[in-house]
């Protein structure tokens, strides 16, 4: 896979993020603007995350399929790419606006082989946004609703991961223990240091955990609302919220 891209000169800071990005995801550079990754769909989806921040962000990128004639392979390639969960460190296709409230006892879809931000967001999303909700995972079917996908109905929004984007959405951001979350899993899920909450590295070993004794995704929601739930609570705003109900 090949990303192609002409930045704008200005501002600096998007020349820097969009190379962050590249970085985080394992992109190897080619040239100064092109970039490679191994052929599979977990690179598709990350390239064209870029394409689109790239666009909104005023450059232009396009993304193809190409194949090697003499030179570099798919397993060399890999060889040189950080073992690290890369399926959710690009930014999505923003949104806008606040979020409906008549989205209950509905079906949330996101991607299979969940890990920090999509385990977070679905504790959220039951908890706080629609406690009958199911999860599926794969492709989406009418009516469902989707989340930390590339097609999202909540997804990245700027420099937010989904789990921060569902917060603002849905007006929850106010609440000091959640947004104490969300920048935790902020840093997890986008690797950039933003916030270095000194909880960060004991939540990612327990969410480490969880995934590894849980290989099915539905597991891994349950096991990790769990954890969820308990350090939701540790947080004055928790015990502020239990006191008023």
């Amino acid at each position: 896979m090949l990303l192609i891209h002409q930045l704008p000169p200005k501002p600096d800071y998007f020349r820097v993020k969009i190379w962050r990005r590249l970085q985080t995801i394992g992109a190897i550079a080619i040239k100064n603007s092109v970039y490679v990754l191994p052929f599979n769909d977990e690179a598709m989806e990350d390239f064209q995350w870029l394409r689109r921040e790239i666009t909104a962000g005023g450059g232009e990128a396009t993304v193809c399929r190409a194949s090697f004639v003499d030179g570099m392979s798919d397993r060399q390639m890999e060889a040189f790419r950080p073992l690290a969960d890369h399926g959710a460190a690009s930014e999505r296709l923003p949104g806008t606006g606040k979020a409906p409230m008549n989205k209950r006892g509905r079906t949330w879809i996101t991607r299979p082989d969940v890990h920090v931000d999509r385990i977070a967001s679905a504790w959220l999303i039951r908890r706080f946004i629609d406690p009958k909700a199911r999860f599926a995972f794969g492709e989406p079917k009418a009516g469902m609703v989707r989340f930390d996908r590339f097609d999202g109905d909540y997804t990245y929004e700027g420099d937010r991961c989904t789990f921060e984007t569902l917060l603002k959405r849905f007006g929850l951001d106010k609440d000091s223990g959640l947004r104490a979350i969300g920048e935790m899993v902020h840093d997890l899920d986008c690797k950039d240091g933003k916030f270095e909450r000194h909880e960060t590295p004991g939540f990612e070993r327990m969410i480490a955990g969880v995934v590894k004794r849980n290989p099915k995704d539905d597991a891994r929601i349950a096991r990790g609302a769990e954890l969820l739930d308990t350090l939701y609570e540790s947080f004055p705003a928790a015990q502020q919220r239990s006191r008023s109900h």
